[in-house]
């Protein structure tokens, strides 16, 4: 519990930092996602200090918070953008034939 706390301490200074450096730019890459549908790869801190990873595609995008599909969930779910330890888009190749 101890540990869980100073690892949430640690990712919200880490956040803080890297928000003040790029403003929103977390914000941005979920609207980003919503406009070219593409797929991310989230870290998420959830309220009860569990860390996870999770596949999704987001669907709405509001000024704290956003709605997205988890695959791991199978569900629609409602993220806190604060809470997004790491956000990356999810790349599929096209094979080609010969």
């Amino acid at each position: 519990e101890i540990i869980a706390f100073f690892i949430s301490l640690q990712y919200e200074h880490s956040f803080s930092i890297l928000k003040k450096k790029e403003g929103t730019s977390v914000r941005n890459q979920l609207l980003k996602s919503v406009e070219y549908n593409e797929s991310l790869d989230m870290m998420y801190l959830a309220a009860d200090g569990q860390i996870s990873k999770r596949r999704i595609n987001v669907l709405q995008v509001g000024e704290v918070s956003f709605r997205a599909y988890c695959l791991l969930r199978k569900s629609k779910r409602t993220f806190t953008i604060d809470n997004i330890l790491a956000l990356v888009p999810v790349i599929t190749q096209e094979r080609m034939v010969i």
